[in-house]
């Protein structure tokens, strides 16, 4: 069977692949904005994200099990498919309709308020952790921040956000929270990877089906496919899906979850410069002050250490603010992030994005 990523110290560790797998979630990730855009400018959305994690998802479903991986019980299946409709439909194909309509750069900002719904829907647990100051700044920060971004014109100045791009990618950002939730609620293989596999498998289909039944390919034809949306899906298969996560897995296990999990607000802040170089997407004073005030409210969310709760037996101490992914996610998926507890692997989201 797969093991589970456990953590390991990172002095006995190569240095050099710290730096390059760092370098990948980082850059991999912080990419798939961009590399979404141009995939969904001649490919329909959903049918675009469904094509990318059915096969992202059959490959890695199929190394898991050659490595060893027990056969996934019909409850497994069925946790996977919950957390992948959440993440993967909901969370990364509303971003992929979003992005016909909102630039990638500002799409990433919205999806980096992820952790502020997360702290949030956790504390409404009667078990959740208590908000502390820290916390609470951060989120106000970042709601200040998505609301500095997306506000009425008459109030900051031009915004270039359509209101229903805007209002997607809020939905998608509490959907990917809430699935990362509830992941810790259902039942899911216990190998991190195979979780990532089955619920690509699972969310691949739905977003298949999805994009089918609402017509999205009555008129695609795949000679109107653009070589520069080939090459995105292309991209987001194999390095969004495949080599970013398998980076991500490896830093779990190499380095402290707290280092891994500054993706969360180096990711935006990779998105919106490639966006600005390769994209042409015009970057204004107003959103770079958005874009400084939503990240400075992630930075506080997740670098907060709050007092480890008492573990009852069977049971971990669980800390909302240590945020990854378990299982797919999202690159920009983005990409995401989700709760985690203290000794196991973290999970999911970005997925990437």
């Amino acid at each position: 069977m797969v093991p589970s990523p456990q953590p390991v110290s990172a002095t006995h560790s190569n240095r050099a692949g710290i730096v390059l797998a760092f370098a990948a979630v980082y850059l991999i990730w912080g990419s798939t904005f961009l590399a979404i855009r141009y995939a969904v400018e001649t490919i329909p959305p959903f049918f675009m994200a469904g094509c990318r994690f059915l096969t992202a998802g059959a490959v890695l479903y199929l190394w898991t099990r050659a490595g060893g991986a027990a056969r996934p019980s019909r409850r497994e299946w069925g946790g996977t498919a919950l957390v992948g409709a959440l993440l993967l439909v909901s969370g990364n194909g509303g971003l992929c309709w979003a992005e016909r309509r909102v630039p990638s750069g500002l799409a990433a900002l919205l999806l980096a308020a992820i952790p502020v719904w997360m702290v949030l829907l956790d504390s409404l647990r009667r078990d959740g952790t208590k908000l502390g100051a820290r916390v609470i700044g951060g989120m106000v920060m970042g709601l200040a921040g998505i609301t500095l971004l997306v506000g009425p014109a008459h109030m900051w100045g031009s915004s270039r956000v359509e209101p229903a791009g805007a209002g997607v990618l809020m939905l998608s950002a509490f959907s990917w929270a809430l699935g990362s939730v509830i992941s810790h609620k259902v039942c899911l293989p216990r190998s991190p990877f195979q979780a990532a596999a089955m619920e690509m498998l699972a969310g691949g289909v739905m977003l298949l089906a999805l994009g089918l039944l609402g017509g999205e390919t009555r008129h695609f034809h795949l000679d109107a496919v653009a070589a520069r949306s080939l090459l995105g899906l292309v991209y987001l298969v194999a390095a969004g899906s495949l080599v970013g996560f398998t980076a991500y897995f490896w830093l779990l296990r190499t380095v402290p979850t707290a280092r891994v999990s500054t993706y969360a607000f180096v990711n935006p802040a990779v998105a919106v410069f490639l966006g600005w170089a390769l994209g042409s997407e015009v970057v204004t004073g107003r959103e770079l002050l958005a874009s400084a005030t939503i990240i400075a409210g992630v930075a506080l969310i997740i670098t907060h250490r709050p007092t480890p709760v008492a573990a009852t037996p069977g049971t971990l101490g669980h800390d909302p603010t240590r945020l990854s992914f378990r299982g797919a996610a999202s690159d920009e998926e983005s990409r995401s992030a989700s709760t985690v507890n203290q000794s196991e692997i973290p999970r999911s989201a970005r997925n990437d994005n």
